[in-house]
């Protein structure tokens, strides 16, 4: 999958004008890019248009119209976009009080290095995780982490052809496996080459 440029964006007022019907198209394809591992625990699938719709935002709400501006955009979400030969996330660890989120971020360290995928019966490949920063410290993990699964020829092969793809998270507080659906399996086969 190619890295946006500027060449690809929207002008703000361009923007401005189409916002409305870009998210739209943006929130109906982001259905099929989302996995719900366990009740607390989600994988966002990214490519280049929920990157392009990340830089449209952040544009739009930092007013950054310069290009060297642009680029600093470009270069900081460019990297989440998958190079076909893996897929990349934005792992979410989710609990709407405050308090109970406090409580398993503390119990969840090493989550992030415990995320896999395989294909049928492959090995598993465990996710490479916030290659920019460390998201966690001795007392509590973020719940926010940044994956990068990279999968073999012989996966890619086995994903491309249907074979059933699983991920899943071996961390003994948060064990699970889930089997994507089909339409999830569609949109993630389009970014592998």
């Amino acid at each position: 999958m190619a890295h946006l440029e500027k060449k690809d964006l929207f002008s703000l007022e361009k923007y401005a004008e189409i916002r409305d019907d870009f998210r739209k198209k943006v929130m109906e394809h982001k259905k099929n890019r989302r996995l719900a591992l366990n009740p607390h625990a989600a994988l966002y699938f990214e490519d280049s248009l929920t990157m392009q719709y990340q830089v449209q935002e952040m544009l739009r709400i930092e007013k950054i119209f310069e290009a060297e501006g642009i680029q600093e955009e470009l270069d900081v979400y460019n990297p989440l976009i998958p190079d076909g030969s893996n897929w990349k996330a934005t792992f979410m660890i989710e609990y709407g009080d405050v308090e109970e989120r406090k409580k398993a971020l503390a119990k969840l360290i090493g989550v992030e290095k415990s995320v896999w995928v395989k294909v049928e019966d492959s090995e598993k490949v465990f996710a490479i995780s916030n290659e920019d920063l460390s998201r966690e410290n001795e007392d509590k993990t973020a719940s926010v982490h940044f994956m990068r699964f990279e999968l073999s020829k012989s996966m890619c092969a086995q994903a491309k052809v249907g074979l059933p793809i699983t991920f899943g998270i071996d961390h003994p507080l948060f064990k699970t496996e889930v089997t994507l659906t089909p339409e999830i399996q569609q949109s993630l086969i389009k970014d592998l080459d």
